[in-house]
């Protein structure tokens, strides 16, 4: 059974590979697609390597 942090990380991969495929699929988005699928494969790492780790928003 996985924990909630494992079924998070392959929540937010199964996200950027949407977005992919979004961006593959309709060139004029593709540029925010794939920054969108950036954005959550970096938060997939972030839970997968500190889940109970926190974000500095000081900047």
């Amino acid at each position: 059974m996985p924990s909630h942090a494992e079924l998070a990380s392959r929540l937010l991969r199964d996200a950027a590979a949407f977005f992919k495929t979004i961006a593959e699929q309709n060139p004029p988005l593709k540029e925010q697609m794939d920054e969108n699928a950036a954005v959550f494969e970096q938060v997939a790492d972030l839970v997968e390597t500190n889940p109970t780790g926190h974000v500095d928003d000081s900047q």
